[in-house]
């Protein structure tokens, strides 16, 4: 097998069509045969699964601060079988990330440093021209041991915007392997926490197709493909999180789906078993499973179908074995949940609060977590690193104790968090790996 090479998609802020970029170059070389393996940087459930879809094959995360070392260089590497090229999707701008020690700061950037990847910088040149160059000379030299590979011009007005960019680039020493036309169709619908998934595009298909199509006309694949360059990964083998039960009752449905790939893949290495579920369908958890994980997703869209789902909040109360919310599968396991036009939904009560999105406020960031009850997660003391990104805030309390206490990106206190009854527990936090170098 050829020595694995790839690129690293990225831009310098959020909203300049990295993902754009990245969906139509899977879709259009998987098109033309070739293999290509995905990767999203950051905490991040949607993108990757475009990327699967546009790919045919799984997807990752790969995020510097909540993960070891280790754990990195192990999702990096594949396993065996994986495709030799890898695209990569860069979060927010290159360089974004928090204050941290060096390689631990989240950024994309860690990523291309750690591993050799070399950016395929995607500039929104709308509103410039020549000054685009100089957003570019200072990406690539901002940081050493990160450089630029190449450039894809995003919203290009004409054909002479086209030339007047190119020739400052040229005079850079930067080449541009591609230039993509003002196009609103080229978006992608979203909502409150990104993009609407991947399942719930009708026309997924024909969306990747156009997007092929685009990278066709709008982007030189052979330069592209010629300028990947080679990974340096270290061998490792890693988990992210151990898994809570040797037989997993996963919901997985419309409104409990975002749950991180390296998950669950760690969970079937260590030879556990994954055997979904849906609550949308009425669907209690599986008869033999021996734990139960209630993932992220959208319970408030669908708050009204989750209360009437007798047999699947029936089967919760009887499971015998450790169950775990995740964000809104937290919210499904408290006592109430007060949809978007305030009417309040009676949720499976294994926990005893009430959240609302009804009062909204977004909470986003990363997070590291200390375990004060035994749970899903681990036994108590259970060190974690994961983020929060939810709209949804907890109007009553309840009397349950907390999960686990909390620290921002930064190592600030951020106060205790979740709920924690018996062998149920569960919060806002989403458990990206454990903070254990040694795992």
């Amino acid at each position: 097998m050829s020595a694995p090479k790839g690129w690293l998609v990225a831009a310098p802020r959020s909203g300049g069509g990295k993902t754009t970029v990245t969906l139509g170059l899977v879709a259009a070389l998987r098109r033309r045969g070739v293999p290509v393996r995905t990767a999203k940087s950051g905490p991040d459930y949607i993108d990757p699964a475009f990327h699967a879809a546009a790919s045919g094959l799984p997807g990752t995360n790969l995020d510097s601060w909540a993960m070891p070392p280790a754990l990195l260089d192990h999702l990096m590497a594949g396993g065996p079988g994986a495709p030799p090229l890898l695209v990569a999707e860069s979060a927010m701008g290159l360089f974004d990330g928090v204050a941290a020690p060096p390689g631990r700061s989240g950024a994309a950037a860690d990523l291309a440093d750690r591993f050799g990847l070399p950016v395929l910088l995607v500039l929104d040149v709308s509103g410039q021209s020549q000054t685009a160059a100089a957003v570019a000379l200072g990406m690539d030299r901002f940081r050493p041991g990160v450089r630029v590979g190449g450039v894809i011009l995003n919203r290009v007005g004409s054909e002479r915007h086209r030339l007047g960019v190119t020739a400052a680039l040229a005079a850079i020493g930067l080449p541009v392997l591609g230039a993509i036309p003002r196009d609103p169709a080229l978006a992608l619908p979203e909502r409150h926490l990104g993009l609407v998934q991947a399942s719930e595009h009708p026309d997924l298909e024909a969306r990747l197709t156009g997007l092929a199509d685009m990278a066709e006309r709008c982007l030189d694949l052979d330069a592209i493909m010629a300028g990947a360059g080679p990974l340096g990964i270290p061998a490792s083998h890693a988990i992210a999180l151990p898994p809570p039960g040797q037989r997993i009752a996963l919901a997985r449905d419309a409104a409990f789906s975002f749950v991180y790939p390296h998950i669950l893949a760690g969970w079937r290495e260590a030879g556990a078993e994954i055997v979904p579920f849906s609550p949308l369908a009425d669907e209690p958890p599986p008869p033999g499973c021996d734990a139960c994980w209630l993932p992220g997703g959208y319970p408030e869209l669908h708050a009204g179908q989750l209360a009437a789902a007798a047999t699947f909040r029936a089967g919760l109360l009887a499971f015998e074995g450790p169950v775990h919310g995740e964000c809104g599968g937290y919210m499904a396991l408290g006592a109430g949940l007060v949809d978007a036009a305030g009417v309040w939904h009676a949720m499976a009560g294994l926990l005893g609060h009430t959240t609302s999105f009804a009062v909204r406020r977004m909470t986003l960031g990363y997070r590291a977590a200390t375990t004060l009850a035994s749970s899903a997660l681990g036994p108590s003391g259970t060190r974690l690193r994961g983020h929060e990104f939810h709209y949804a805030q907890v109007t009553e309390p309840g009397t349950d104790a907390p999960l686990a206490t909390m620290q921002d990106g930064q190592g600030n206190a951020a106060g205790s968090a979740g709920g924690a009854r018996g062998r149920v527990g569960g919060g806002f936090f989403h458990a990206i790996a454990v903070d254990d170098p040694a795992i």
